[in-house]
C-alpha cells in the first residue's frame, strides 16, 4: 500500500506554505499553553519569513505532502546551544511539525528518518508538555539527558533528548 503522502525537499517557492504549516502545527499544539496576546506577533507571515531565510540559505528542508499540500516538515542543523546547554551533538533536529490531521499516517517517522536517519547521533528540544511528542522520540531512540531550558519568553520548559 502507498503512503497517504509524499517526501520531497522543499524549495523557496515553499516558504509560505512551510510557514503556513509551521504556524497551524502552533495553534494546534501549544494554544492551550500560550496566552491569546501571543498570537498578534507570532503570525502565519512571520513563520513563512522565517522558512524564506532557512530554504534561502540552502539547509535542506524534508516536507510531507497530500495532494499537492505541505502538511508536514523537518529541520536538522548543527547542534545549537539553548541557553546555558552547550551542544552535546554535531547534528540537532531543530522543527518536526505534521498538521494534527495527519498524526498517525507515518509522514513524522519519514520525516525524521529523512532528517535524521535512523541510529545518527542527534540532540533535539522537546516541550515537557508535549507528551505525544516525548514518546515518539522515545521510540526513535532519543533519551533525557536531563538537560532543562526555561524559555521565559513563552514559559515553556524544553527538555533535551540524545541519541
Amino acid at each position: 500500500m502507498d503512503a497517504p503522502f509524499r517526501l520531497r525537499l522543499a524549495t523557496p517557492d515553499d516558504a509560505e506554505a512551510c510557514g503556513a504549516v509551521h504556524h497551524r502545527s502552533w495553534v494546534e499544539t501549544y494554544s492551550h499553553l500560550l496566552p491569546p496576546e501571543h498570537w498578534r506577533t507570532d503570525t502565519v507571515e512571520r513563520r513563512a519569513a522565517l522558512w524564506t531565510r532557512v530554504l534561502r540559505d540552502g539547509f535542506e528542508v524534508p516536507v510531507a505532502e497530500v495532494d499537492g499540500r505541505i502538511v508536514g516538515l523537518a529541520l536538522a542543523v548543527p547542534g545549537r546551544t539553548i541557553g546555558a546547554h552547550g551542544p552535546v551533538r554535531d547534528r540537532e533536529l531543530s522543527t518536526l511539525y505534521v498538521l494534527a490531521e495527519h498524526h498517525g499516517t507515518g509522514a513524522g517517522q519519514a520525516l525524521l528518518d529523512t532528517a535524521l536517519p535512523p541510529g545518527t547521533p542527534a540532540q533535539l528540544w522537546v516541550l515537557d508538555d508535549n507528551p505525544r511528542a516525548r514518546r515518539f522520540y522515545e521510540r526513535n531512540g532519543f533519551t533525557p539527558d536531563g538537560a532543562r531550558h526555561l524559555d521565559e519568553g513563552l514559559g515553556f520548559t524544553e527538555l533535551r533528548y540524545i541519541r
